[in-house]
């Protein structure tokens, strides 16, 4: 069991939206490791982060990622961070994955920066494109197609990673 369609990106770029209209679309399930990670903790992503730090947060959902990938037939988002992993990439590389990008503009505009993302707490536009810069590789990397979202509906964003991937809807 692997899932139709794996979702990675950025922090704000529309993974659980797109992901919930894609299983929709395909007549599956949908699945989120963030999910899954504040259901199997009890506790929010931010509180994790908090009180364990980064490499804690990291390994609970390197253990998520693992078991979503196995146990999951449908459509799957995961965090933003989750490629920042080896092994995790390795686990992508038989999976049909959609990178769903956006620009900085774009990230501003849907998400103001200002929501409860831990790794953004200060100089919210910064540090976001410090991100982007030290992970675009790692989504390309594991990328079977990219699907810019910018000034995109939902709708026309899901419509684009079907196309890309050559999937029928149900």
């Amino acid at each position: 069991m692997s899932p139709r369609i794996v979702l990675v990106g950025p922090m704000g770029v529309g993974k659980s939206t797109v992901g919930r209209l894609l299983a929709e679309r395909l007549g599956v399930g949908y699945r989120d490791t963030d999910d899954d990670i504040v259901a199997a903790e009890n506790r929010t992503i931010a509180d994790i982060f908090v009180d364990e730090g980064e490499a804690a947060f990291r390994a609970v959902e390197k253990r998520a990622v693992r078991s979503a990938l196995t146990g999951h037939d449908g459509v799957l988002a995961l965090g933003g961070g989750a490629i920042l992993d080896e092994d995790t990439r390795g686990l992508l590389a038989a999976q049909r994955v959609v990178y769903l990008s956006m620009d900085v503009e774009e990230a501003v505009r849907r998400t103001g920066l200002g929501a409860a993302r831990p790794l953004l707490a200060v100089n919210p536009r910064k540090q976001w494109r410090e991100l982007m810069e030290a992970r675009r590789h790692l989504y390309e990397e594991v990328a079977t197609a990219v699907v810019p979202t910018d000034r995109r509906t939902p709708e026309e964003v899901a419509e684009a990673a079907l196309n890309a991937l050559e999937l029928k809807e149900a």
